[in-house]
């Protein structure tokens, strides 16, 4: 995939202060994704950035959980449902954030995640994951040079990325909106490379 060319240059004030960690809810304590959601979070929080989440299980509670470890903060966008939902996982009990919005339905609720963030970072996840992606992606397309930056946790991402480039009208330009990264000490110096540039 061609190197990020992340651009901000209209709006130079720009820094990174929340970060939406978006990806599945099924994912247990012992399963990977889990634990790298986890400890990227908490590395993140003691770094002074904000977790934002969309306070469910699986990657949703391993970032609030990272966070409380690196004694940082965390919002939780949350929607309740009137009835429950066969294929919705709703709100964890287990996952208490510091703050929650209440928003009126899914889509609701990943609009106002993603648009009160400044960085999002997905994670392996199911249908839901996909269209997050999907929504910040062609976000951060539309308003480029504007756009929030998108970490792709995982090198599975790769093979994804590539058939969509192949299969998909999507052009290179769309491509380098999203940075492919594998490690949670990866994440926080491309997030710090970023603000660098910002100069803060």
């Amino acid at each position: 995939m061609p190197e990020e060319t992340f651009t901000l240059a209209a709006n130079p004030t720009y820094t990174i202060n929340k970060i939406a960690f978006l990806g599945g809810a099924a994912w247990k304590e012992n399963d990977q994704t889990y634990k790298d959601a986890y400890e990227t979070a908490k590395l993140l929080a003691q770094n002074g950035y904000e977790i934002v989440n969309g306070g469910g299980p699986g990657v949703m509670r391993a970032s609030t959980y990272g966070a409380r470890a690196g004694k940082g903060k965390v919002l939780a966008v949350t929607y309740h449902p009137n009835k429950p939902k066969r294929h919705y996982e709703g709100t964890d009990p287990l996952n208490i954030p510091d703050e929650e919005v209440v928003t009126l339905d899914y889509f609701d609720r990943t609009k106002v995640m993603l648009q009160n963030t400044d960085l999002h970072i997905v994670f392996n996840g199911s249908l839901g994951t996909l269209s997050e992606l999907g929504m910040t992606w062609i976000s951060s397309w539309i308003h480029e040079p504007n756009k929030k930056p998108i970490i792709l946790y995982g090198l599975f991402w790769q093979d994804i990325v590539n058939a969509l480039a192949v299969h998909m009208c999507i052009s290179a330009e769309e491509i380098k909106i999203l940075k492919i990264l594998g490690s949670p000490t990866e994440v926080l110096e491309y997030i710090k490379s970023i603000d660098a540039k910002q100069g803060v």
